[in-house]
């Protein structure tokens, strides 16, 4: 059986800065939404609704550990960031090297005298 389509895509999901500051508090540990709620001046449901939203485009999972619900990051839809910004490393290249040209052409080696 296949995985369910995600509702939400990933550029959607990270789009929030709240959003991608949960993706940052879930790396490396899972925890329940009582302990990211902590981390934001914002109610538990509106921290539920971002969860929500992560978890539709397969960036958090969520299972259920007793009483408690705790979510985890899952990186790998994260790819698909990486695979799209890697095509204009290219233009980022490019401008780093002529900002580089650039400053190498103008700086002049001696101090400045007083």
């Amino acid at each position: 059986m296949s995985a369910p389509a995600a509702q939400h895509d990933v550029f959607h999901a990270i789009a929030d800065p709240t959003r991608r500051s949960v993706l940052k508090l879930l790396a490396g540990r899972d925890m329940p939404i009582f302990a990211i709620s902590e981390n934001f001046p914002l109610s538990r449901t509106a921290v539920n609704k971002h969860l929500h939203i992560l978890t539709d485009a397969g960036l958090v999972s969520r299972q259920r550990v007793g009483r408690e619900t705790r979510y985890r990051l899952e990186p790998e839809p994260l790819a698909e960031l990486r695979d799209w910004l890697s095509f204009f490393n290219v233009y980022w290249d490019d401008k780093l090297s002529l900002l580089t040209t650039f400053v190498e052409s103008n700086s002049n080696p001696a101090a400045p005298e007083e």
